[in-house]
């Protein structure tokens, strides 16, 4: 019979079906407060008095129980609400969304940054699109429908700890007719930059991974993606240069050295010093799903990734070390990682890591369970708070709602921890207490008159969802009067 090894505690992914909770009459009195208070850590970011009206105003239309999240059902659903100025504050206004989620980071960083556990995300986040107005938009793979369809693309990452999970940035994917002349019109419409390079979508992913690095205040060494990431070795090799670690589920097709092959030192041409290269005579690389066909027996073993609300997510592992391949010659040492599902149809999953070679098993194994976080925050901020919602076809109007957008999740997300930290027994979230929140200006409050929103009453903001904690018994919180 074969053992069964348990890894290291990961995120489990939030239930289908998840149990409602009612909240005391304390806690939903306080949620309007808390929203006030969050929102202010970012009011000084806004240049103007309305502005500031108008940001708190779409962060609560973002957490009310309405079918549609756009700017007209959201301003008509606000007390005091007004179309045109929400429309003009999120298309118009000359505000930064950049620093609005350096920001946003720092938040982050205070509520879920945890340096031994804290792992960078990088996915797509596409949104399928009418017209062919918006800015980015043409047809192209669609991820959130599974085939190629009129869209816009993007790339997010994502921050995991064992605190929980959020967005933190983004980057508009602009594909390659957008830089012709025939879309210049357009380009000039949608108010593109007028010095926007071609970046293909690693080329947004690695400027993603490196502006958070640079910056330094989340907490990360690892980075996982799917393989449409894992399957660009330029990226990889970035990764790697940064200091940083990888585990990039590759094709299967990927080829290996499974030992260092030899080489020979050529002289270059045209001035160039010398490189090595293959030798003659030297093996060809092998595919990876090859190499997980020769793994004998015993060097598979079974763990249990995750614990789900259906139960344990399990599978066999394996992992050698090899050679990845760079430009047909001989790349840097690497781990393959082999996942195969237990079942009468088993999957594989082949990934590569730059990893130090006394790597234990265990951690690619957790690492493996990490694809739901991104999956789950991009859920969540669809169908909770709109994120795929906006009807803006602007550049700065794409950038302003998705940032605002982030922000509301992670809004959630903190007051998940607070409840979590007022339970006891499995409803409370483990690891470290989070560190204080720095000091925040104080909370803008709306002028009298025809003004901005007010916020409602605590007791209106219905249906709050609330991301699930990190253990296996995820809730969702409803808010009733």
């Amino acid at each position: 019979m074969r053992k069964v090894i348990r890894a290291a505690p990961t995120l489990p992914p939030p239930s289908g079906l998840p149990p409602e909770r009612n909240l005391a009459p304390r806690d939903i009195t306080g949620l309007a407060n808390a929203l006030r208070d969050y929102h202010a850590q970012f009011a000084a970011l806004f240049q103007r008095e309305e502005q500031r009206h108008w940001s708190l105003a779409y962060l609560e239309g973002q957490m009310l129980e309405l079918e549609r999240k756009s700017i007209e059902p959201m301003a008509l659903a606000l007390e005091g609400g007004d179309v045109q100025a929400l429309q003009q504050f999120i298309s118009q206004a000359t505000w930064d969304a950049a620093a609005l989620l350096a920001r946003h980071q720092e938040v982050v960083a205070d509520t879920l940054g945890d340096a031994e556990t804290g792992v960078l995300i990088l996915d797509g986040c596409d949104y399928p699109k009418q017209g062919s107005y918006s800015v980015g938009v043409t047809r192209q793979w669609c991820g959130a429908l599974g085939k190629v369809a009129n869209c816009q693309a993007s790339v997010v990452a994502c921050y995991a700890s064992a605190r929980g999970y959020t967005l933190v940035d983004r980057r508009l994917y602009l594909p390659k007719p957008w830089f012709t002349p025939a879309y210049q019109t357009r380009r000039d419409r949608c108010g593109v930059p007028p010095d926007m390079p071609f970046q293909t979508q690693p080329q947004l992913a690695w400027a993603l991974i490196a502006t958070l690095h640079r910056r330094g205040v989340l907490p990360f060494r690892w980075v996982t993606c799917d393989e449409h990431f894992g399957n660009n070795p330029v990226l990889l090799d970035r990764i790697a240069h940064a200091g940083l670690r990888y585990l990039a589920e590759v094709p299967h097709d990927t080829r290996v050295w499974p030992t260092r092959p030899p080489t020979v030192l050529r002289p270059g041409r045209h001035g160039r010093p010398p490189r090595l290269r293959l030798a003659p005579g030297a093996p060809d690389a092998q595919r990876v799903d090859h190499l997980a066909a020769q793994m004998p027996a015993e060097h598979w073993t079974r763990h249990t990734i995750k614990e789900g609300a259906k139960g344990p997510l399990v599978a066999d592992f394996a992992a050698r070390r090899a050679v990845a391949v760079r430009a047909g010659q001989p790349g840097p040492d690497v781990w393959v990682i082999f996942r195969r599902s237990v079942g009468d149809t088993p999957e594989l999953k082949t990934y590569l890591s730059n990893a130090p070679a006394a790597t234990p098993l265990a951690t690619f194994v957790r690492l493996s369970g990490m694809r739901w976080p991104v999956e789950s925050a991009i859920k969540e901020c669809k169908g909770e708070l709109g994120l795929d919602h906006y009807e803006v076809r602007g550049w700065q109007g794409w950038h302003h709602h998705t940032a605002l957008t982030f922000l509301s999740h992670h809004f959630l997300v903190r007051i998940r921890l607070r409840l979590g930290e007022k339970s006891s027994g499995a409803d409370r979230a483990p690891g470290p207490r989070p560190a204080p929140s720095r000091a925040a200006p104080p909370s803008p409050r709306p002028r009298d008159g025809a003004g901005p929103a007010r916020l409602r009453p605590a007791a209106e903001l219905r249906r709050l969802p609330l991301p699930s904690p990190p253990h296996a018994t995820p809730a969702r919180f409803v808010l009733t009067t």
